[in-house]
């Protein structure tokens, strides 16, 4: 059994009156600590991690109105990222939790409730719902943000990614999204991609005749020794280098150019002299 497979397990038999239920963090010890995102909902202080049965120390705690994750690289997902890279954390969370207001909260609601505090429609984002976030479902709320936490390029492959939905009245808690299976699926589907580049490998193996610029290459097979292929290929350019290059053309004929004919001389004004009235 893994961790949140224990912690499930403990949180459910507790939840039914098991006075013995529990988690033995000791065992898990591989395991933890964890990093938790959840809503900034006051209601929650007294329940977590108790309810969880994680001690203090090992439950990285961070929190967002509404748990919401805008994107793989937001700030919130910089938070996350930086929590087990540098805190160490081995498995994330997401808990959401019922009765939330931000998601009970409507887009003209929200801007009513800005206005209130004196921020006019045109001092907010053009769109206000994308970029708070809001949602009308805490389920779904919760499976979106696990699964953009899942795809972000900052979360290791490795790190699985849980989605909770917490009853704030009863403290049971839901298990929505189960990480330990994502990691299987996406081992499975990296196992296919790595079969289908092997297959396209083999099928490229025996390549056919084909020329490129000129330049025929011949039939061989991909894994061939790199000398045997340079040499070849050594051998066809300096096969081209080798050839004489081509006779230059023999300039055009010029077109014959007429005979000149001399002008005659210019004619030249006589000029009369004159020595004055006679």
């Amino acid at each position: 059994m893994r961790l949140f497979e224990a912690i499930i397990d403990a949180n459910h038999r507790a939840v039914a009156g098991d006075q013995k239920a529990g988690l033995h963090p000791a065992d898990f010890a591989s395991e933890l600590p964890v990093v938790v995102l959840t809503c900034i909902d006051v209601r929650l202080n007294p329940l977590l991690p108790e309810v969880l049965g994680v001690p203090k120390e090992q439950f990285i705690w961070l929190r967002n109105a509404g748990n919401i994750i805008t994107g793989p690289l937001s700030s919130t997902m910089r938070s996350l990222a930086l929590a087990c890279a540098v805190k160490g954390g081995k498995e994330i969370a997401i808990i959401g939790h019922t009765d939330c207001q931000i998601g009970r909260t409507t887009t003209m609601e929200l801007i009513d409730r800005f206005r209130a505090l004196g921020i006019e429609r045109y001092l907010l984002p053009s769109n206000v719902n994308e970029f708070f976030g809001m949602f009308a479902s805490e389920r779904a709320n919760v499976i979106k943000a696990a699964g953009i936490v899942r795809q972000s390029p900052v979360i290791g492959p490795k790190i699985p990614v849980h989605g909770l939905l917490l009853d704030i009245e009863t403290g049971k808690v839901e298990w929505l999204v189960n990480g330990y299976q994502t990691l299987g699926t996406m081992g499975a589907r990296l196992n296919e991609v790595a079969d289908a580049a092997g297959h396209t490998l083999d099928a490229l193996k025996s390549l056919a005749d084909f020329e490129i610029g000129g330049i025929k290459f011949p039939e061989t097979k991909i894994g061939e020794t790199v000398a045997k292929a340079e040499d070849w290929l050594s051998g066809k350019v300096h096969q081209l280098e080798s050839k004489p290059p081509p006779a230059p053309a023999a300039p055009a004929a010029k077109p014959a150019v007429p005979p000149r004919i001399p002008l005659p001389p210019p004619l030249r004004p006589k000029l009369r002299f004159h020595k004055g009235p006679k």
